[in-house]
Formats: structure tokens, C-alpha cells, sequence
């Protein structure tokens, strides 16, 4: 059985579009995973801690047959290829790999939390989202009615970056 899944990529140190890139080929080569959308590439404000460089950040919707617990392990897994080191919350990282949706599951236990925490406050996370599922009901509202509500300056689409993912993604192999 599938699940249609997203996920938020992010970063802010080192080349945050080419670890997306890498990331991007990983899942697609997994076997249980199939990459259905990904969205462009946009240029945010630090969140949480605002001492450090402004991020980049994605969303990809996903179809898998891996339960949500095989997916984060999985997610963690291609953050730990990309050089990822866990010292401060929200701090700098090469690489940040969240599980926002997995179906219409809500999950709450230590280490996994579906839908994400305060994506409903996270702009960053909605308008990548917003542009391949708008429509995912996160509560009681839609993606797309959560980015209204909370509409900010601090994110804007990056072109730059967008049209160099895309271009290192045609040049991996699957």
C-alpha cells in the first residue's frame, strides 16, 4: 500500500540547493519511494534562532510504501550523508529533513510528530508546500488558506537557486 507523504528540505550552511540535489537523487533511488512533485526553492529568514545565515528551503510530495517510522529513518539517514550535525535547536545545518504529512495520519510520540509542529506558524514550510499541495488539510484548513493567514516578507522564491536544482537534477542518473 502507498502513502502520498511531503517533506520540508532546508538549510543554511555550505551549498543548501546542491545537498537538496543529493537528497532528491537518494529518494529517488529508493526503491519504496517515489518523488511525485517538488516545489522551488525559496529563500527564508532564520526561524527560531536568528543569529545566523537565511535558509533554503523546498517541499516534495511522496509517494512510499515505508511506514512512517522507516521514512524518518531514511530522512535521517540521507541528513547524516549530507554532513549533518545535530547541535543546537534550530541552529545552522547543512541539511534538515522534516516528514510534514504521511497521509491523513496524525502521529504524536518522542522523535516523530505528524503533521509536523507549528507548521501552521512556519511560512517557510507553507509556501513551498502550498506549491504542490495546496490542498493538504493540516487541522481544519488547507495549506493554502495557512499561508494566507500568516502571509510573510521573510520568504521569497529564489529563481537562481530553482533553475540550478533543476539543472542538477537533469544531469543524475534516475
Amino acid at each position: 500500500m502507498s502513502i502520498a507523504a511531503t517533506l520540508g528540505l532546508g538549510g543554511n550552511i555550505g551549498d543548501p540547493v546542491a545537498a537538496f540535489a543529493v537528497a532528491l537523487a537518494r529518494l529517488r533511488t529508493h526503491a519504496a519511494v517515489e518523488v511525485k512533485a517538488t516545489s522551488s526553492v525559496w529563500r527564508t529568514a532564520p526561524w527560531g534562532k536568528l543569529d545566523q545565515p537565511e535558509f533554503r528551503n523546498m517541499a516534495v510530495l511522496v509517494e512510499t510504501s515505508l511506514a512512517a517510522d522507516d521514512l524518518l529513518v531514511l530522512c535521517l539517514a540521507i541528513e547524516r550523508e549530507s554532513g549533518r550535525e545535530r547541535r543546537e535547536r534550530w541552529g545552522p545545518r547543512t541539511l534538515d529533513i522534516d516528514i510534514l504529512t504521511y497521509g491523513k495520519a496524525t502521529i504524536e510520540r518522542p522523535g516523530l510528530q505528524i503533521p509536523h509542529p507549528r507548521i501552521a506558524e512556519r511560512a517557510f514550510v507553507l509556501a513551498p508546500l502550498a506549491e504542490i499541495a495546496p490542498d493538504i488539510v493540516i487541522g481544519k484548513r488547507s495549506v493554502a488558506r495557512l499561508l494566507a493567514a500568516i502571509a510573510s516578507d521573510d520568504i521569497s522564491r529564489d529563481a537562481e537557486g530553482t533553475t540550478r536544482l533543476e539543472g542538477m537534477l537533469a544531469v543524475q542518473p534516475g
